[in-house]
Formats: C-alpha cells, structure tokens, sequence
C-alpha cells in the first residue's frame, strides 16, 4: 500500500469535463519558449524520455496535512515521554458545495470598513501583538477557475468552514496567482479571494495573493482587446492570446470594475518566511528589478502607465518557465534567492505532470498528482497540481519538509 493509498486527500469534485491542458500559448499555436538557451542555465524545451524526477533529489509530499485548529497560534501539545502514540483522527468528508447558475459578484458595499482591506495591498501587513506568534502559513497553487474545487481543498485543510468562510483565525494564506480561465467559474474564484481577504483580516490573519500571467492577460483582454500588439509571433492581440489560453467569455463579462482594481495591484513576488513566493518558475522577474519592492512597483507602474506593447512584453516574459528544472536549475534559484531573500523558491505556473515528464500518458488515464513537487536540490517546491488536467488543486502549510 503506497503513502497515497493511505492518505489520499479530499475527493475532488466534478467541475465537469477536462480537457488536456496544453501549456500557454501565444498565437499562431506556438509554445512560448526563449529564442535561444538562458545562458547558463540549460534551458530545456523538449519532452524526451527523462523526467527530471532523478534531479537533484526531486520528490513529492504527498496532499495529506493534519487539520489542526487555527484560533491559536500556540504549538500544539506534545504527547508526555512513553505515552503511546494516539491514531490520528479521520478527515472529515467534504460537505458538497451548493451549486449556483451564476454566482453573483459580492457586493462590497455590505463590507464596510473593511473595503480598504481589500484594496490596500501594502506593506507591513498586520502585525501580531507583543509575544504573540504569526498564524501558520499556508500556499495554494493555480486555480484555474475551478472554484468547487478550491472551496473542497480549502475547507480540508480547515482554512474555511462549510459556508466558505475564513475559519482559520491568524493563519496567512497565499495564493499564487492564475485565477481565471480554463475552468468554470474565474470570477467566482476572484471574489471568493476578495471575501476571504476581508474576513481574514477582520479574524487577525490576512489572505494575500500575487499577479500570475493569466491575471495579465485577462486584464489585457478586457483593457485592449483586439487591439494588435508586437509579437514574437508576428502581430496578435490579448483577446486572441486570452482565448487561445482557455479565457471563458462569461467570465469576461462578469468582470466589474472593483476587480479590475483588485487585480491590477497584486504584487509579483513577495517574500514569507523565508520562502520566496512567485507565480512563474522563471528568471524574468530579475528584469523588472533588484529588491521586491522595484518589482512590484515596476510592474505596477506598467499596468497604469504604459501601454500595450509593455504590458505585451511583461505577459510574455512572465509566461516562461522551467528555469529550476534540470541540472543548472539550482543555479537559476540561488540567482532569484540572492536578489530577493529567501531559503526556497515556491511557485505555481508550471503543472507539475509537465515538470516531472508525465502530461501525456499513453493510455489517456489522468496524471497522478500526489502532492507538492519539491526539487532542484530541495530549493523549489512547485504548487501547481494540474487541476486543469484532471490533476489536483493544491494546498499547503508550510514549510514543507
């Protein structure tokens, strides 16, 4: 009997069905890919027989975490020397999630003071009282649109209740971007975000999340549209991109002005714990600046000022991946560790089936996604589970050992 068999995980809903996930994609139907080889870090675009498993001490974790209270930051109690060792409690079942025909935009006027939780998303965050602990970190990989999905993955790890409502007292939740597109529902996804930001704070935790490359080419579609941009592929436009890369028109319409806001000012990168948390597993944030703070700012002075040349430019520089992957990966993170700060690297973006060389299995049965993928000698823990391909919606505390 494996690890998996044993513990393994919530029962995933059915958000309906799933389509193989191809990566993203700029017109024309080419994989984006850099020109030539980063130099020094031997960027690899091929998909041969080796899966990169083997490189340096590449493992999984597999989804199972204890459930454990968060209305207090205290450690848990210790079992007294020669105690025998309690059996750990069951996981709960899942309560289903209520089906709705369209999920309604929260109404931020219900929010009140609160409202300015939402929008301000600036340094420091706050700060627990004199002697008294942070909440426990926790990190949830793309999304994708697939809100039943998340709600389960959420309320299993007893960050939410079974009304979808912040449960977890002082915790800090991370999401790392990629809310919409692909799957059914990217705008219920976005105010469930924004809800759970507001309750958070008002519990003494907080629920952040960072811009990923679909967030910059849904707000491009919305902002542009067909309006052409330079391309390496020659002339294209965000609509067309955005639809190539699963955007869902419902949720285009949906779209109101208070997440256009939200969404323009998420950070980038951020740093928690001593984990450097980014959405994309790419060197090109080192592009936009030396320190954190000259990323976020750049890319947000972009996002107000610039036009949709640049905002072209920074979707496609944050649509590269794999630069951890590979023997020259823990290389490519120490660069990103020495800029920003940090002991790990934890990223979304990449699915982890294409990481590890398992996408596309011969006889079509989905990808088997035990857990967070951690590699490039321990320094790089990948979040994307690959829900989008019949994978898994991942959650984690960490660190992750």
């Amino acid at each position: 009997m494996t690890p998996e068999d044993r513990f393994p995980g919530p029962e995933q809903p059915d958000s309906g069905p799933r389509h193989q996930q191809d990566l993203d994609v700029l017109p024309y139907g080419s994989y984006y890919e850099p020109p030539e080889p980063a130099p020094g870090y031997g960027y690899d675009t091929g998909y041969s027989e080796n899966t990169y498993s083997g490189y340096g001490g590449a493992r999984f974790l597999e989804q199972h975490w204890p459930t454990v209270s968060h209305q207090s930051a205290a450690a848990p109690e210790q079992p007294s020397e020669g105690a025998p060792e309690q059996p750990a409690a069951p996981v709960p079942p899942v309560p289903p999630v209520p089906q709705q025909e369209d999920p309604p935009t929260i109404d931020l006027s219900t929010l009140g003071g609160e409202l300015q939780e939402l929008q301000d998303l600036h340094y420091p965050y706050p700060q627990p009282e004199p002697g008294e602990a942070p909440g426990p970190l926790y990190v949830v990989g793309d999304v994708h649109g697939y809100l039943d999905e998340l709600l389960a993955a959420l309320h299993q790890q007893g960050l939410i209740d079974a009304e979808g409502h912040w449960s977890a007292g002082r915790s800090r939740l991370w999401f790392l971007g990629d809310f919409t597109d692909r799957g059914p529902d990217g705008i219920g996804v976005i105010d469930l975000v924004m809800q759970l930001a507001a309750e958070a704070a008002a519990a003494g935790g907080y629920c952040r999340a960072l811009m990923g490359n679909h967030e910059l080419l849904f707000l491009g579609a919305a902002r542009y549209g067909d309006e052409p941009v330079q391309s390496t592929a020659g002339t294209a436009s965000f609509l067309a991109a955005w639809r190539l890369n699963g955007g869902q028109q419902h949720d285009l319409e949906r779209l109101e002005t208070h997440h256009i806001s939200w969404l323009s000012r998420l950070p980038a990168i951020a740093l928690e714990d001593e984990h450097l948390l980014l959405h994309s597993d790419t060197t090109a944030y080192l592009e936009y600046g030396a320190s954190i703070p000259e990323v976020n700012d750049a890319v947000h002075h972009l996002l107000s000022d610039e036009g949709a040349d640049e905002w072209w430019d920074c979707f496609r520089r944050f649509t590269k991946r794999f630069a951890f992957r590979g023997d020259a990966g823990p290389t490519a993170v120490h660069e990103l560790l020495s800029a920003y700060g940090g002991r790990r690297v934890v990223h979304g973006h990449s699915p982890i089936p294409y990481l590890t060389g398992s996408a596309h299995l011969e006889d079509g049965t989905p990808p088997h996604v035990p857990g967070p993928y951690i590699y490039a000698d321990e320094l790089a823990i990948a979040m994307d589970g690959g829900v989008t391909m019949e994978g898994r919606l991942l959650v984690a505390r960490l660190p992750l050992n």
